[in-house]
């Protein structure tokens, strides 16, 4: 008989997932040497090899690959069941796992964290921030029970549930303030600072803007909000940015923020969790509390209304 151990199942994957021993070790919080050691037990159980470790990198032998698409299957499994026991134990007591994007993080987590933790001192809450696709992939995966992120994601196998519309506002250098606020069509002809390739919210203004993902775009990309408003501050061009962000955003930059003529650019904000999932009908709580966490945001109150 052939003895493993779920721990070692949940490190093998880790090493699958990252093609590396050392980050594997970082995601799953424990030191390389450990891990590794966890792995060859795991080959010496199985009598066959899983990986080849090269020098920089690691890949899965034939049988690693399908080891690896049936113990994401087990885990899934392993994760599910333990969702069941705590549903029918109490829902909103003990880990919950969150994602969210990063156009979203800086800015609303705060608010989140307080309403949910005053509400369910018993949760122990924890949070994963990367881009929408990463997220719908750990939430198919069972690593995440839910995601914040902007909708739609058009994921069938995911329940989405819409919690607010937010716009974007234009972002220009202060010199600027007293011009008139350009149309569409303008904006679509000047220096468009945009998220890098991944991120949605990018995909969003190039959408709102008419403009391909391909056209030529160099030195007009960053990797954060804080990157695109600092540059627009020394001059380079101008941005959108989601109207929650421009608290954070505008502290330290010499920029201008103008609301765009309608129909103007806004994106829905929502929750996605697995349809199969059992904690559900107990996520529609968490839901509402991001609801509100949004309508008590500071950006919500000084432009004199709630998000949509």
């Amino acid at each position: 008989m052939i003895n493993f151990t779920l721990k070692q199942l949940r490190y093998f994957e880790a090493v699958a997932r990252h093609c590396h021993f050392g980050r594997a070790a970082a995601a799953c919080a424990i030191s390389q040497p450990a891990l590794s050691s966890q792995i060859k037990e795991l080959e010496s159980a199985l009598g066959l090899q899983l990986f080849e470790r090269g020098a920089r990198q690691v890949r899965l032998t034939p049988f690693g690959v399908q080891f690896r698409d049936r113990v994401r299957g087990i885990l899934r499994d392993t994760e599910a069941l333990a969702e069941m026991a705590r549903s029918a134990r109490d829902p909103l007591v003990g880990r919950l796992r969150v994602g969210i994007i990063p156009t979203i993080a800086p800015y609303l987590l705060p608010g989140v964290i307080g309403h949910i933790t005053a509400a369910h001192p018993d949760i122990d809450l924890m949070v994963r921030e990367t881009m929408t696709h990463r997220l719908i992939e750990e939430l198919g995966d069972g690593r995440l029970d839910c995601a914040i992120v902007a909708l739609p994601v058009s994921e069938p196998s995911l329940t989405e549930v819409a919690l607010f519309d937010e716009a974007m506002v234009l972002v220009r250098p202060a010199a600027d303030a007293q011009r008139p606020v350009p149309s569409v069509a303008a904006l679509g002809q000047m220096k468009l600072l945009l998220l890098e390739e991944g991120h949605c919210f990018r995909d969003q203004a190039l959408s709102f803007c008419n403009l391909r993902n391909t056209l030529p775009r160099e030195g007009l990309d960053g990797s954060s909000l804080t990157t695109l408003v600092q540059m627009v501050g020394a001059g380079i061009g101008v941005t959108l940015i989601p109207e929650m962000a421009v608290p954070v955003e505008t502290r330290s930059a010499t920029v201008s923020i103008a609301r765009l003529a309608p129909p103007f650019p806004k994106r829905t904000v929502g929750m996605v969790w697995r349809k199969t999932s059992a904690l559900g009908p107990h996520l529609d709580v968490i839901a509402q509390h991001v609801r509100d966490a949004a309508a008590a945001h500071p950006a919500f109150a000084q432009a004199g209304s709630d998000p949509e």
